[in-house]
């Protein structure tokens, strides 16, 4: 890891990383294969924080850890470095999600995060397949036929992008790797400290 820590990936504990480790891998982690209409592809953290603002304007009063968890829902592909599109994880086999739900359960206990139940992870899902249809239109150059017929998303295609909302930046533009980092960083450390406080 950049910090100097040193992750086994086939025996994790959840001290093999840092906050700042986590941010980078995320950044430098791609969605869609890497693939985007964009000059830059999506990374797993803008990704992340979509998820996160989704879920919090669907449930206001959310709580900070809750929140938290949404940032860190995909933070397992972070460390691993690797995000498999749906179309081949069938392909990788049990070893494969045997190996990310170790991580997972490593993220969750670093964080403190309580494990999903059927009501938070039917909510989380809905926010993040809202973001996935969004994305494939947006940023991969999916047409809404194909993301319904292909892909089997049946969520909505969001027009506006929340991410332009809350930063300002051009709306469904993928950010560079620095400031993907700098922006999950700043969350990351934003919902610490306010779980610390509540």
């Amino acid at each position: 890891m950049p910090s100097g820590r040193r992750l086994d990936l086939l025996d994790p504990t959840p001290f093999d990383w840092d906050d700042a480790d986590l941010a980078l891998g995320l950044a430098r982690t791609y969605r869609w294969g890497g693939h985007s209409a964009w000059p830059l592809p999506l990374s797993v953290a803008q990704h992340s924080i979509s998820v996160m603002l989704l879920r919090r304007a669907a449930a206001p009063h959310i709580s900070p850890l809750e929140d938290l968890r949404e940032l860190l829902h995909d933070a397992e592909e972070g460390l691993l470095g690797f995000d498999a599109i749906s179309v081949i994880k069938p392909f990788l086999g049990e070893a494969f999600r045997a190996l990310t739900k170790r991580l997972e359960h490593m993220v969750f206990l670093r964080y403190g995060l309580p494990a999903w139940n059927a009501k938070s992870h039917a909510a989380h899902k809905r926010a993040d397949r809202l973001a996935a249809a969004s994305e494939a239109v947006h940023v991969a150059g999916w047409s809404r036929e194909e993301v319904r017929r292909t892909l089997k998303i049946r969520a909505e295609v969001l027009g506006e992008d929340p991410l332009a909302r809350h930063y300002g930046c051009t709306p469904w533009e993928p950010w560079p790797p620095g400031v993907a980092c700098e922006r999950f960083l700043a969350e990351l450390t934003r919902l610490k400290q306010a779980v610390a406080a509540s």
